[in-house]
Formats: structure tokens, C-alpha cells, sequence
């Protein structure tokens, strides 16, 4: 995710701080500091915060360790003024896992409560306060930050996909639908909460506008990688690849790259050396050369030498993993050390969007 850094690896997962979370941090420190007119108060509500982002991401690591189990890596988690995401590489298909996987995070919150509830019981401390005292005596931090793990606990079950509910919901409905259709209805649901979150939040808490917000892109961005896995699922790449590729050789002029790219459809061109491909020219390469050096450079001069490949054979889901890693476009498709052709984004997209036409066609005459 843009514009987070990372603060420190725990279990082999990357914990990354995105530079909005300065944001509720700088808010905390006002609150605290309009609530008692002293530097005590401000920081205070800093560590309130922080305490109550050290719960969340104990809650976004029992995500992430539950996945493991089921074989699926984490990238990372970072979190943001609304809360922690955990990135998966994907969620495990099987409903009964993804279930539990989804169940995991409120679990640990769960626990998080129980404990604390315990502690202040130990301490012949109430769990009921007010927020005005919540700076000035220590047990009162502790049950505040009870109540605020209570908050995000029946917040997070709330069925709005792709909240931690509405994952849930998504495997329940895996068990009697396919898993696109039944993200599909779990994401209009997630939508259909996104807008009540956003009426209230008019009304009452401009947060819940930020929350509804993320929650109505999310659910779309959930749905439409589902639907693209549904198109592509045991689909070969030769099925999605460009054939007609125009090709360089390390020693053309940039002028016969900037002639192909304008008079045809590629960004990107793999470079031959014989019937070897020994790089990739790409069109940042391509324009940074021509705005530093000119259109007289060398191809060779100005392509990558480490580029990711791909073959006929192998699935497109797979490849497509391996080009977002790499943030690339394209991909040279090799047999036996022989281009055989491109796999591009667009490509994929058009052949997904096409599909999920199709798809829908099929579905409109089958009723």
C-alpha cells in the first residue's frame, strides 16, 4: 500500500503503518488535550490510541496465523485510521476455512475483552466509566479500553462485506453457492450496510462516512476479484496470451520502438537476440530514455535485463499473481527458450470482461 511504512516484522509478517494513521493519532492528542487543558491529557489520548491499535493488530494476526494454516501467505499488515487490514496473498476457497479464518480475528478481540474484564474485576475496578475520567485514573483507561474492543468486536460482525461479518456471511453462502455468486450477494449486501453507515454518519458521526466509504469500494474490489476468478480459474495462459508481437533486437534505434508504439497496440517489447529473449523494453523505459539520451540510444541501452517470463502452460491466475509481484505489465510467454507471446493486464481484463458477458448471457436465457 502506498504512502505506509513498515515498523517492524513479527511472526514473518511485515507490520506497516500507513500515514493517515498520523491522523487519528494528532486527533487523540487534541481530544485528550481539550478534555483536561493539559500536555498530560494529550498524550494520555495518544496512548489510548495506541493501546487500542496494539488490540487491533493482535486481531489482524489472528487472521493472518489461522491462514497460514491453510497454506495462505500474509503480505503484510498495515493499519489506517479506520482500523487494520491484513493482506492476504488470497483467502483459502474452501468455505469451512475461509470461516474460520474470518471468525479468528473477533476471536482474538474476544479474548483481548475477556482479559481486561478479568483484570479490572481482580482490581475491584468497574467496567463502566466515563469517557471524561478516562485520562485521569489508570483503571479507567483499562475499562474504557474494554469498551472500545467491545465497539470494534460487534462492529467487525456486522454482515457488511467485507468486514470481518460479511466474510462470514460470504462462506456460509459458499456452502450452497458457487463462491462468485455468493460474493456477489454478500458484496451487495456489504453495499447496501456502506450506505446506512454513510446516512448515519450525515447525521451523527462524519467517521461512519469514511467507514462507509471503505466499505462500499472494498466490496466492490472483493466482488470483482472473484468474478475474475471465476473467469480465469483452469484457464492456460496460451488461451489469454497476445500472439502478434512486435519484437526489438538489443541493436535498433529507440526510433523503431517509439514507431511501433505509435502505430500500434504494445506498451511493452520483448527484445531478441537471435531467438533468445534477453529483455524487455518497457514504455517508462522507453520514455525515460528518449527524454535523457534521445531517439537515437540503442535498444539495448535502455531495456530491463531482469524480467519475469511465463509459459503456455501454466495457469493464468498463477501468472497474473507473479506480474502484479513484479508491478509489471507484461510478460514474455517462453517455450523451449522461444517466444511464443505476451501476457499483458489488458489482455487478461478483456478476456475476463468478455467472459463475465458471456457468463451473464448464458445465465439470462438458462431463466
Amino acid at each position: 500500500m502506498k504512502w505506509s511504512w513498515k515498523v517492524g516484522r513479527i511472526a514473518g509478517i511485515d507490520l506497516r503503518i500507513h500515514a493517515t494513521f498520523l491522523l487519528i493519532l494528532a486527533w487523540a492528542a487534541m481530544a485528550g488535550y481539550s478534555a483536561s487543558r493539559t500536555g498530560s491529557g494529550a498524550l494520555g489520548g495518544v496512548l489510548f490510541i495506541l493501546a487500542l491499535f496494539l488490540s487491533v493488530v493482535l486481531h489482524e494476526f489472528g487472521h493472518a496465523l489461522t491462514a497460514r494454516r491453510f497454506g495462505v501467505s500474509t503480505r503484510d499488515i498495515t493499519l489506517l485510521p479506520i482500523g487494520g487490514i491484513a493482506h492476504l496473498a488470497e483467502m483459502p476457497r474452501k468455505p469451512s476455512q475461509e470461516l474460520r479464518v474470518a471468525l479468528a480475528g473477533p476471536a482474538v478481540t474476544l479474548a483481548i475483552i475477556i482479559v481486561l474484564y478479568l483484570g479490572l474485576y481482580l482490581a475491584g475496578r468497574s467496567p463502566f466509566v466515563s469517557t471524561q475520567r478516562l485520562l485521569t485514573n489508570p483503571g479507567d483507561f483499562f475499562s474504557q479500553l474494554m469498551w472500545a474492543n467491545i465497539t470494534v468486536f460487534v462492529f467487525n460482525l456486522l454482515p457488511a462485506f467485507p468486514m470481518d461479518g460479511g466474510r462470514v456471511l460470504r462462506a456460509v453462502l459458499a456452502f450452497r453457492l458457487d463462491y462468485g455468486r455468493a460474493t456477489a450477494v454478500a458484496a451487495r449486501i456489504g453495499q447496501a450496510f456502506a450506505l446506512v453507515f454513510a446516512i448515519f454518519g450525515l447525521l451523527f458521526n462524519p467517521f461512519l462516512v469514511l467507514i462507509a466509504l471503505f466499505v462500499w469500494l472494498a466490496a466492490a474490489a472483493e466482488a470483482a476479484e472473484a468474478q475474475q476468478h471465476t473467469s480465469l480459474e483452469g484457464v492456460p495462459v496460451e488461451r489469454v496470451m497476445i500472439r502478434d508481437v512486435q519484437t526489438l533486437t538489443p541493436h535498433d534505434p529507440l526510433r523503431v520502438a517509439l514507431h511501433y508504439a505509435i502505430s500500434g497496440f504494445q506498451h511493452d517489447f520483448p527484445v531478441l537476440d537471435g531467438d533468445r529473449v534477453v529483455g524487455v523494453l518497457t514504455r517508462a523505459k522507453l520514455i525515460e530514455a528518449l527524454a535523457n539520451r534521445g531517439e537515437d540510444v540503442s535498444v539495448g541501452e535502455a531495456m530491463d535485463t531482469t524480467f519475469v517470463t511465463t509459459t503456455p502452460g501454466e495457469p493464468v491466475e498463477r501468472a497474473l499473481a507473479r506480474l502484479q509481484e513484479c508491478h509489471c505489465r507484461t510478460l514474455p510467454v517462453i517455450s523451449d527458450q522461444r517466444l511464443d507471446g505476451l501476457l499483458t493486464l489488458e489482455n487478461v481484463t478483456d478476456y475476463v470482461l468478455i467472459e463475465t458477458a458471456l457468463h451473464s448471457r448464458a445465465i439470462r436465457r438458462a431463466a
